[in-house]
């Protein structure tokens, strides 16, 4: 069993056998014809319950044949054009190198004894990001394994912050239509089931400043303490931008933590056309940014930063055994002082080899395109009858519903989207997301991939508007028999 091993003595081994796997990914990218094989739970299910994990197969090759039938057969391919569906990117192929190189060295980026040049990279990485969001020396951050663990770290640096000794005082203003690990986080940290107070939004999705100035004065007035606003830049369903400048006067004002979860938004810092809409972002106090949403890297590759790094001591415990306080004064440095994680991955790698590659201009050209598809997008389902869409996008995102001619009962116009969303993924031809817009059903794309045109937008629109056709078609003979 020790052949296993990667090792010196097993180097060809583990090039022959990682090379025969790329291939094989290789062969599936180069002749996946559609997003999804629109296979069901029960049918793959039985494939993969008969399998005895207990009687291993002891041949690669043979454990790739089977891995194309539990697996690489059905999975949902992001890089194809017509996945329109969740904020999940196509990938960059110098970001799967630097996974391939960190899976086998397997850094592990608590200390510096674990990783040493790869504790660098990380810090150069945070300092680099920093810098685009305009924070100034004293800023600090660390990668995690994504949004959600990042507004968590965020809300309790928050909590740590501010100025009261009952956690049941504290609130946490959002918009509506912020991410639901806001809420989640809250509950995590222990605060009160009411602790996160909802601030409506615009006709643009946008939090409402002067409704958050009213709910932060009425806190203040209750003798509650304003723990933090999330303002959000790129919500998951709308892609919109909360304002910035506004919101950063009023956390000044109410001496409350300002925290912007970026984690889509984030592809703006690099952006050749829109980095004016994260104006106001260097005033924040934590920012959240997912690079693997809108920096085409593989999942995880996420960051929580901070203005103040000072901050970050609230995440620090020291164990003898892994970086005692001796360390400080020894200016040895340890990423877990910074982390909620002990053991984590190199993840950062991924986004230097990216950056080293292509560079940051490369990245924002890339991200610049699909926001400039969401635009064309918006033209087409405007001036389609078919369609009802929410908001013009600010970022690559759209909201839409199909809206039969014939047919006035919201209900029955509910049910029709539903059925089409859920055909179309069973057939496999596209796949797209759904939201909820005022208590109605409503169909999404997501757009992350420069591959995709607005041709293909065109024939998806044509593909969901002859699926709920079919069943507002069904619906009625139905009732007339």
């Amino acid at each position: 069993m020790r052949s296993h091993l990667l090792n010196d003595t097993t180097a060809e081994r583990y090039r022959r056998t990682v090379t025969e796997g790329v291939e094989r990914v290789a062969a599936k990218l180069a002749t996946t014809d559609r997003p999804f094989t629109g296979v069901t739970v029960d049918a793959l299910s039985p494939t993969i319950e008969q399998i005895d994990l207990d009687e291993p197969l002891h041949d690669t090759a043979a454990v790739l044949d089977e891995l194309e039938d539990v697996y690489l057969r059905d999975a949902i391919y992001f890089h194809h054009p017509r996945y329109l569906a969740h904020l999940n990117c196509p990938v960059v192929i110098p970001a799967v190198l630097g996974e391939a190189v960190l899976s086998a060295v397997n850094s592990s980026l608590d200390t510096w004894d674990q990783s040493a040049g790869g504790t660098l990279i990380e810090r150069k990485l945070i300092d680099w990001t920093n810098e685009r969001i305009g924070f100034g020396p004293s800023a600090d951050g660390v990668f995690t394994s994504g949004g959600s663990q990042s507004n968590l770290q965020a809300l309790l640096l928050a909590r740590e912050e501010a100025k009261t000794d009952s956690t049941a005082k504290l609130r946490i203003f959002a918009s509506e239509v912020s991410h639901f690990s806001v809420k989640k986080s809250a509950k995590l940290l222990g605060l009160e089931q009411d602790s996160v107070v909802s601030i409506p939004v615009d006709g643009e999705k946008r939090m409402q400043t002067m409704a958050l100035a009213r709910e932060l004065e009425r806190c203040r007035n209750d003798g509650l303490v304003p723990m933090a606003v999330v303002a959000t830049s790129g919500t998951t369903d709308f892609g919109s931008m909360d304002p910035l400048p506004e919101t950063a006067e009023l956390c000044a004002q109410y001496d409350t933590w300002m925290h912007v979860d970026a984690a889509y938004g984030c592809g703006l810092l690099v952006s050749h056309k829109r980095r004016d809409l994260l104006n106001g972002i260097e005033r924040a106090d934590s920012v959240t940014v997912d690079y693997h949403k809108s920096f085409f890297q593989p999942v995880s590759s996420s960051a929580v930063l901070v203005r103040d790094g000072h901050t970050l001591r609230h995440a620090t415990y020291h164990a003898e055994y892994l970086n005692p306080r001796r360390m400080v004064t020894e200016r040895i440095p340890n990423q877990v002082d910074k982390s909620l994680q002990t053991t984590r991955r190199f993840d950062a790698l991924k986004l230097w080899m990216t950056l080293r590659t292509m560079g940051a201009d490369g990245i924002g050209q890339l991200f610049d395109e699909v926001c400039d598809l969401a635009e064309e997008g918006w033209k087409l389902l405007a001036a389609d009858p078919r369609y009802d869409v929410v908001v013009e996008p600010r970022l690559s995102t759209l909201v839409y519903r199909y809206i039969p001619e014939a047919v006035t009962d919201p209900a029955e116009i509910d049910r029709a989207n539903l059925y089409a969303r859920k055909a179309l993924f069973a057939s496999g031809d596209a796949v797209v997301a759904g939201t909820k817009v005022g208590g109605r059903h409503y169909l999404k794309f997501t757009l992350l991939n420069p591959e995709t045109t607005a041709e293909d937008i065109a024939a998806v629109l044509d593909l969901i508007a002859g699926h709920a056709e079919q069943y507002l078609g069904e619906s009625l003979d139905r009732v007339a028999s």
